[in-house]
């Protein structure tokens, strides 16, 4: 278990389990919490995933906030090709209401600390749709550098308009 603590916050991040599948019909299958990634998934979708994700070393990860005790969220990074090469990509969902008091900052600086200490990768890519701010201003606030826009297919067969953000695990921290 990893801790941050945050002016805004303080959450801290686990890694996903079995019991987290209610969490991921929350983030996954409502169409307002999905509108910046081409839409809901079905609900065998978000089964096939869940089985995924509480797999040991799966590097996804439920939010918690310490206050309250209650999730969150849902944070998490993969590895991918990108342009030629292997790297890590990452993504997180926070539940509407408890959006904008920087929940997905700090579990976001916490994953990317379990990526970095891996020692694997030396980049780690975030793709959010050039229309959602708030993930954008995520990227930038964390230290990640804006590539360019490019078109991603997620889901597969599905293209979004994203912004290319990259981190360098290997740098300062």
């Amino acid at each position: 278990m990893i801790e941050q603590s945050n002016h805004a916050c303080e959450v801290r991040i686990e890694p996903w389990g079995q019991g987290d599948l209610p969490l991921l019909e929350k983030v996954l299958g409502d169409p307002k919490m999905t509108e910046h990634v081409g839409g809901p998934e079905s609900a065998e979708k978000i089964v096939e995933r869940q089985k995924r994700y509480e797999q040991p070393g799966s590097r996804q990860f439920k939010i918690i906030d310490k206050a309250t005790g209650d999730a969150a969220g849902w944070v998490g990074y993969w590895e991918r090709t990108w342009r030629g090469g292997l790297v890590y990509e990452t993504g997180w969902f926070v539940l509407q209401e408890f959006q904008g008091h920087g929940i997905a900052s700090a579990a976001t600086i916490q994953a990317m600390a379990a990526a970095r200490a891996e020692k694997l990768h030396r980049f780690v890519h975030a793709f959010p749709s050039v229309g959602n701010a708030p993930s954008n201003a995520i990227c930038r606030r964390l230290g990640f550098t804006l590539l360019e826009a490019c078109d991603f297919e997620y889901p597969p067969g599905n293209f979004l308009r994203c912004n290319d953000w990259r981190l360098d695990l290997f740098g300062e921290p």
